[in-house]
């Protein structure tokens, strides 16, 4: 079996209590609070597919198991799993969210729910490493995603100002880079990005996951002019939310080989 079939979570921390800083955890998924504060408009009334647009996901521990065979038979071509939170939380859906994604034949990958107010970034990115969060050469791993929106437990930033938040974000992102060798994907809105990074435009390397629920995309980040996958619904016809990636299924591949 490849060495990136199978995920050994290592003996490591339980979904933790409100007493340990990480109540919710399990139900902050990627774009559960930018859903709430910038809300949800309607899906997009074309479907692309062929060469144009790959149809995608996104689960956590919030979807529970998920049945494999059903989204890959609803036309899933990759999804993204939430792993981690801070260096507290580990999805305890997920060896069978990730594992089972890959047995049925999809491109999949992990993903971080950033906690900038815990700890810095490069020690986040440690622990995203160490509970499932690496990359392999194996054209079925997307590299490793941070998740960076608004903050569940209070200040939208994560009590930063935008040259602290940039930082922390550079922080992980190095600190993945420099054990992968793959540039982490950073997931965001662009209103989020605004207001907590003063709209930074320095990340153009790290390939974007943009979200937005509306019939089309709109402005991105200054960090970039195109997107590599747009979240474009929080529901719909696969579990979880619903992505596309902006490429023929050649350039999927070419993201999950690097």
């Amino acid at each position: 079996m490849p060495f990136a079939a199978a995920v050994l979570l290592l003996a490591g921390p339980c979904p933790a209590t409100a007493a340990d800083g990480y109540a919710g955890a399990e139900d902050h998924f990627a774009g559960s609070q930018i859903a709430k504060v910038e809300g949800v408009g309607e899906a997009p009334d074309v479907l692309y597919g062929g060469d144009e647009q790959q149809l995608g996901h996104d689960v956590s521990g919030h979807q529970g198991p998920v049945d494999w065979a059903g989204a890959a038979g609803s036309g899933a071509k990759f999804v993204y799993v939430k792993a981690t939170e801070g260096t507290g939380f580990v999805n305890p859906q997920f060896a069978q969210q990730y594992n089972g994604s890959y047995n049925v034949g999809l491109i999949r990958g992990a993903y971080h729910f950033a906690r900038p107010d815990i700890s810095d970034g490069a020690s986040q990115a440690r622990y995203f490493l160490a509970h499932g969060g690496g990359w392999s050469a194996d054209g079925k791993t997307l590299p490793g995603a941070l998740d960076a929106e608004y903050n569940p437990y209070g200040e939208t930033c994560y009590g930063k100002d935008a040259a602290g938040m940039v930082a922390w974000i550079r922080d992980f992102s190095d600190t993945y880079f420099a054990k992968t060798g793959r540039l982490p994907t950073i997931y965001t809105s662009t209103s989020w990005w605004k207001r907590c990074t003063a709209n930074n435009a320095g990340f153009g390397g790290n390939p974007l996951w943009i979200a937005r629920y509306n019939t089309f995309i709109g402005e991105l980040p200054a960090s970039w002019t195109s997107h590599a996958i747009w979240q474009f619904a929080d529901r719909g016809t696969l579990p979880g939310d619903q992505n596309w990636f902006n490429g023929p299924v050649a350039g999927l591949l070419a993201l999950a080989l690097g």
